[in-house]
């Protein structure tokens, strides 16, 4: 097997080593990120929900980043919700702040009973830019 292609955005390498897993994977021109959570440095949850929202686009924007990517280069975008029905509309006033205009990435929306102490998590994969 290849010898993976890892992108860790700055500051929070130990907390990905921690708990065993890479924040993205670049590959074939795409980078694949990992579900991004709204936790904060040490790993606790955001306790106010559009907070966490924010946060954990913060965390995709972070990656994103030390990849050479923004929001735009995304394709594919899944979210997962802890109780979608209650908790949507409220998640969904925040992702106008980061997600621009249209044309936007394709969804797919997933509603979960357990996220590790979260609300909701976004995981993306995205183009990565053309080399200059």
């Amino acid at each position: 097997m290849a010898t993976r292609d890892v992108v860790f955005p700055p500051g929070r390498q130990a907390l990905y080593e921690r708990n065993r897993y890479s924040p993205a994977i670049r590959s074939n021109g795409f980078l694949f990120v990992s579900g991004q959570v709204g936790s904060r440095e040490d790993g606790s949850p955001e306790p106010e929900l559009q907070t966490q929202a924010r946060r954990a686009f913060e965390n995709l924007n972070a990656v994103l980043k030390a990849a050479g990517c923004t929001f735009d280069d995304v394709v594919d975008v899944t979210v997962f919700m802890v109780d979608p029905q209650s908790k949507f509309e409220t998640l969904w006033q925040v992702v106008p702040e980061y997600w621009g205009e249209a044309p936007y990435p394709a969804l797919t929306a997933v509603g979960v009973t357990w996220l590790y102490g979260f609300d909701f998590e976004i995981k993306v994969i995205a183009k990565l830019p053309e080399p200059a």
